[in-house]
């Protein structure tokens, strides 16, 4: 790694540390050694965990649902309930992220059809040419308690 690059990856870092990533060295290595969009990767994923699904979590959160104060009024344990409904976040999410950035295409459809990619841009909203692919991948390990969804799952 050349003077420059070194010098990218410790700025690198140092912003990764602050946004609160976990690896913030190897994170941006890969950026600047693999090519990888890294920063662009953590930036997407970081609010779906504490923003669609531990929000499930929170106090009042399944209150206002019909289905569920009913279930919790027949006695269910509101944070079996809770579990619940984060596990299907999180499912919808994977699957989501899964959908569009995992192949970028439907193949149900015929083959003439448009797929789809998504694109870093810079801070200006111009492309960068690099795609951030397969974040699904990376979903589990963005859980902010550390236990890579053990909590919801276990």
């Amino acid at each position: 790694m050349n003077e420059d690059d070194r010098a990218a990856a410790h700025t690198l870092q140092n912003l990764f540390a602050t946004l609160g990533a976990d690896d913030p060295q190897g994170r941006a290595l890969s950026e600047t050694s693999e090519d990888i969009p890294q920063l662009a990767r953590f930036l997407a994923l970081r609010h779906i965990w504490p923003d669609l699904i531990n929000s499930w979590a929170a106090p009042d959160a399944l209150e206002d649902i019909p289905a569920a104060a009913r279930l919790l009024a027949h006695g269910a344990d509101l944070t079996d309930l809770a579990r619940v409904a984060q596990v299907a976040a999180y499912e919808t999410a994977f699957g989501l992220l899964y959908s569009l950035t995992a192949y970028g295409r439907d193949h149900e459809a015929p083959e003439d059809t448009p797929g789809w990619r998504l694109m870093e841009t810079t801070p200006a909203g111009e492309l960068t040419g690099r795609a951030v692919q397969s974040l699904h991948e990376s979903l589990l390990s963005m859980d902010p308690s550390g236990r890579d969804g053990q909590d919801i799952f276990g």
